[in-house]
């Protein structure tokens, strides 16, 4: 147990997803950000769906699978000093309620961009390229795994 902290986690990281209300605030995020998206006058609603699929997958790749470590001191030798938060999530416990939510949540948008752009093909691409963006690093075959050293240190 931490000295001076609120929890009882050696690592926050570990349990965020599992918190009261976030899967539900994720969610209206999502939706706030179509909102906001839907508001700029000139963009037609296949360009909007788009962006929306896009924005929240670049931001889910970057926070998910690229920021390394923890911003909280953490009595654990420097361990989640190497990994993502992805990595860090439940434990490294592959298939957990949380990992679950945000596989699925991405492929829900994409299954709603797709139906809203008319399976357009140049949006199709784009989305189905973003999609695998952030569903490949999600496997349990690339757990820990760095491509080409690329994000190693």
């Amino acid at each position: 147990m931490n000295v001076g902290t609120a929890h009882s986690e050696v690592n926050p990281n570990t349990q965020v997803m599992n918190s009261r209300g976030i899967w539900l605030a994720y969610v209206l995020g999502i939706g706030l950000l179509h909102v906001i998206l839907l508001s700029i006058p000139f963009a037609s609603i296949p360009v909007v769906w788009t962006l929306t699929n896009l924005i929240h997958n670049m931001c889910m790749y970057l926070l998910l699978h690229t920021v390394k470590g923890t911003p909280f001191e953490t009595p654990d030798q420097g361990k989640a000093r190497l990994l993502t938060h992805w990595e860090q999530m439940d434990y490294g416990v592959q298939f957990t309620a949380s990992r679950k939510f945000l596989t699925i949540t991405p492929i829900i948008l994409y299954f709603l961009t797709s139906f809203y752009t008319k399976y357009d093909r140049i949006h199709f691409i784009i989305n189905t390229v973003s999609l695998l963006t952030v569903l490949i690093p999600k496997l349990p075959q690339l757990h820990g795994v760095r491509l080409f050293g690329i994000n190693k240190y």
